[in-house]
């Protein structure tokens, strides 16, 4: 492996890192939006109807993540990490991908569990469980406490790469930003 190869994550993990944060904002902006249009209306549906595919589509994706992240060197920070961060960044990370596979698989869930189709981009996913109200109430209580969480998740996330950046000066954000070198 070049030098430059290990300095930067390969470019299928920044590929899909950026993907999957646009995913996440369409994901979270579908949400907040749906409350501007009355229930049962065709635009409020519809968006919904999109909250649902991205989320899956963030569910799908995760596992190629993961698999790049597990075939893949991770690039050394440099100058390396205060021992005292190493174990919050790590951390961060599971529950980033806990985020990433849990709040989609609970919409699953909820659906699976209302008696609604699971919409998937033209394909109807299979149900994960019998419908039972009671279930789907409660699955999207936690659902919802994982949405608010996330964004906790994300915004640290975020900070933390720009503070490693302006104030750090290492090199974690330069590591996966698209198109350098």
């Amino acid at each position: 492996m070049t030098r430059i190869q290990t300095q930067r994550y390969l470019p299928l993990s920044i590929a899909l890192h950026w993907l999957m944060a646009l995913l996440l904002v369409a994901v979270y902006a579908c949400i907040e939006l749906k409350g501007n249009f009355a229930k049962g209306s065709d635009t409020r549906e519809l968006i919904k109807h999109w909250h649902f595919m991205l989320g899956l589509a963030v569910f799908a994706l995760v596992w190629l993540r993961l698999l790049a992240r597990l075939l893949s060197p991770t690039p050394a920070i440099e100058p390396p990490l205060p021992t005292w961060q190493s174990l919050p960044a790590k951390l961060m990370h599971v529950a980033l991908y806990a985020l990433m596979i849990g709040a989609p698989l609970a919409g699953w869930l909820i659906l699976s569990a209302a008696g609604k189709p699971i919409p998937f981009f033209g394909l109807e996913l299979p149900a994960l469980t019998s419908p039972d109200k009671a279930l789907a109430r409660q699955i999207k209580e936690w659902h919802e406490l994982a949405g608010v969480a996330g964004y906790w998740l994300i915004g640290l996330h975020a900070a933390a790469a720009l503070s490693h950046h302006y104030i750090s000066r290492d090199n974690t954000l330069l590591r996966m930003l698209p198109g350098r070198r």
